[in-house]
């Protein structure tokens, strides 16, 4: 231990800041209190520490200046002395040392894969290097303590660096047995993203991240899973977009991350897939984010994929049944997930499984073909929070509701038409006053209710409470306002709320907007207008495609919605020409709509219209067959069928029965389309007799109103 007491150790004493604690290296002492002091160094700390120091004795025979400084930072970092270990690691020379650093590990390592002992003896002793990288980690460990974030990276980046160059294809794997090298390169790979992230520099937190899982650091298996995880949380929550990595050699058929996205997809798998190998624990948040990410971008029919892929006993078989239900359900695979949905809510299973009764009542709203199944499914949610919670119930109340209004459109008769929405309406009701009429959700399908019975004043104040409670955040709810505003003829009004809802909604967000702008244009005769605004709607969703990246995944996976709205803008705008009697112009964008999707009932219903306007009514009725021969419930074919049927017949009981039963497939269809109402009526009164003119009048009388109150566009 005489060498603590050299010349070069008397610096070691020089200058140093006092601690609390009567630090070694914050006294200004003479030589032989110096001296003392350092042999306190060999006898405080931890016995491994002692041993090292000792081997490194044996080997060298001293310690020389910036091995005894990094004994003596150590110490004091193990106290608790953070700032006076500090000022002990900053007077070793690294920059001085690192040549012989590398040479060291370059030499030991090459010796070591050659299994040969004929190389010169390296200039420092594995035990040195050890101490003085170590010295070199709780330097950065002491940086970071002090908040000196970006210093500290800059200081662990040293380590790796040196690392790295000496030892380009990795360390040995006797390295670990050999000594602590490996202990301080693996806590130093971890640590330095984390101080990258710290110091917010996210670019050089990613580059980190990428350099801990390419280099041959050789990590233990869970050291590599923890940096993936971190690494893959950092890319999704983070806010920072990640420029796609360049590898240095790779085979033409291997992916490549395109963004931070699929990069942090690309890592969540990989570890799911390390759990399904039993190499590492079971971790349920790796499915957690990786379900946000695939979520995100929009394939979450890949995320059901992984979710089958499990092992039994990752997971419950509950939890996989509701997991793969949310999964098919945002997939659009509605009946897949409603059949899942069945299997757990079975009595098997968990009959009062409260969130998938919701999903299933969510399932069976959007269709009516289910709706009867949907009220089974609210009733019972009801029973299962009956006296627990009344946010809940409430929830489970309002979807009573909507399954109560979805199932009245498939009502034959109309008294029991009537009562299912005068029942869907009092759910709504109940819905909105048990949460004091608060809930922006409950209150916009009781708005959705009131205007589709034409209760307009309700609906409209409904709406105007809803997106003040939302703050205009919702561009579901401009749009039924303008709506509601549009079927009182306030058309100027809902325009007004339209350029507003344009002003306050991301550029990504207004094509829906645009698009009623445009139709509340024509309702006004404005057709110039209308057409600007469609052109401008066309050029946005051009721009769009173009922009999106993995976002055009989430587009396909809504039913391609982008291309279905271009799809009806060029419906739209046909039609608007046919209103100027532009020909030429109809027919383009009937051509261009055609390109998008040759199996239109819209296109082929717009077609027939350009054919019966032109007089052409043979050629219209064989393009209203075409549409109903695609979707024979197009309502809009249905009756233009019967107008041209009516005006090329005759008066005969056949031709009556035959134009009476598409009008009739039409209202049972849509009870409000007012023009299946008038047309009936003209039906009717074509007959001449009194009990046909009087209903012909009640027909005369359901079509005005419902044209009065009628949207530019349907309310739901």
């Amino acid at each position: 231990m005489k060498c603590l007491c050299s010349g070069e150790q008397l610096r070691a004493a020089d200058e140093m800041v006092p601690s609390e604690n009567e630090s070694l290296a914050t006294k200004d002492r003479t030589t032989s209190e110096s001296s003392s002091r350092a042999v306190e160094v060999t006898k405080k700390p931890h016995t491994g520490n002692i041993e090292e120091a000792e081997s490194s004795l044996r080997e060298s025979g001293c310690l020389n200046y910036e091995e005894a400084r990094a004994l003596l930072g150590r110490y004091e970092y193990q106290k608790g002395n953070i700032e006076a270990a500090l000022h002990v690691f900053e007077g070793i020379d690294i920059a001085a040392l690192t040549p012989k650093i590398k040479n060291t590990l370059a030499r030991v390592g090459e010796r070591r894969r050659r299994r040969s002992q004929s190389f010169s003896t390296p200039p420092m002793s594995i035990n040195a290097v050890t101490l003085l990288l170590e010295a070199i980690f709780l330097k950065a460990k002491s940086l970071q303590d002090l908040g000196r974030f970006k210093e500290g990276a800059q200081s662990c980046q040293v380590i790796l660096d040196v690392v790295e160059s000496s030892l380009p294809e990795g360390l040995p794997q006797n390295f670990v047995a050999d000594c602590k090298l490996q202990e301080i390169v693996s806590k130093s790979v971890e640590l330095l993203p984390e101080l990258w992230k710290l110091a917010d520099c996210p670019h050089e937190a990613i580059l980190s991240y990428r350099r801990a899982l390419l280099h041959h650091w050789n990590l233990e298996v869970e050291t590599t899973a923890k940096i993936q995880k971190e690494f893959a949380v950092f890319l999704l929550y983070s806010g920072a977009e990640a420029s796609p990595p360049n590898f240095r050699s790779q085979m033409d058929s291997s992916f490549v991350p395109r963004n931070s996205l699929e990069e942090a997809i690309l890592l969540l798998m990989i570890l799911l897939r390390k759990v399904c190998l039993k190499r590492i624990q079971w971790d349920p948040s790796i499915l957690d984010h990786l379900s946000f990410a695939l979520s995100v971008s929009g394939d979450t029919r890949a995320l059901a994929s992984q979710v089958e892929e499990l092992l039994p006993g990752f997971m419950d078989r509950k939890e996989i049944f509701y997991k793969l239900a949310l999964c098919y359900y945002g997939a659009g695979e509605h009946s897949v997930a409603l059949n899942l949905l069945r299997r757990l809510l079975s009595k098997s299973e968990d009959p009062m499984c409260f969130p998938a009764l919701l999903l299933a009542l969510k399932i069976c709203g959007e269709n009516p073909s289910h709706a009867e199944e949907g009220v089974g499914f609210a009733l019972r949610a009801m029973q299962s929070v009956d006296g627990k919670c009344d946010h809940l119930k409430s929830t489970a109340v309002c979807l009573l509701g909507i399954s109560l209004s979805v199932h009245s459109k498939s009502a034959v008769a109309d008294y029991e038409r009537v009562k299912r929405q005068a029942e869907a309406l009092q759910a709504l009701e109940t819905a909105g006053r048990m949460t004091t009429m608060s809930d922006p959700i409950i209150l916009y399908h009781l708005s959705l209710e009131y205007a589709e019975q034409r209760k307009l004043d309700a609906a409209l104040d409904c709406a105007k409470q809803m997106l003040k409670l939302e703050g205009g955040s919702n561009i579901k709810s401009w749009l039924l306002l303008s709506r509601i505003l549009s079927a009182q003829k306030r058309f100027v009004d809902a325009e007004t709320i339209i350029e507003a809802a344009l002003d306050q909604s991301g550029k990504w967000e207004q094509g829906e907007l645009l698009r009623t702008k445009a139709k509340l244009q024509t309702a006004q005769g404005q057709f110039k207008n209308a057409i600007a605004t469609y052109t401008q709607l066309l050029a946005f969703l051009h721009v769009q495609s173009k922009s999106y990246g993995y976002g055009n995944k989430l587009l396909k996976s809504n039913g391609n919605f982008s291309g279905r709205l271009e799809l009806e803008i060029w419906h739209d705008l046909a039609y608007v020409y046919i209103n100027l009697s532009q020909w030429s112009d109809a027919e383009i964008c009937l051509s261009k709509a055609k390109a998008i999707n040759a199996y239109s009932a819209n296109r082929c219903h717009a077609t027939g219209v350009l054919y019966d306007t032109k007089g052409l009514y043979k050629e219209a009725l064989r393009a209203f067959s075409e549409a109903l021969d695609i979707d024979p419930s197009h309502v809009p074919s249905l009756i233009s069928t019967a107008v041209v049927l009516r005006r090329l017949g005759d008066r005969s009981n056949h031709l009556y029965t035959v134009v009476r039963s598409f009008l009739m497939n039409a209202l049972s269809l849509d009870r409000t389309n007012h023009s299946a109402w008038y047309n009936l009526g003209l039906l009717y009164e074509s007959q001449g007799t009194p009990s046909f003119s009087l209903e012909a009048a009640e027909c005369f009388e359901a079509a005005v109103f419902l044209e009065e109150s009628a949207p530019v566009e349907p309310f739901r």
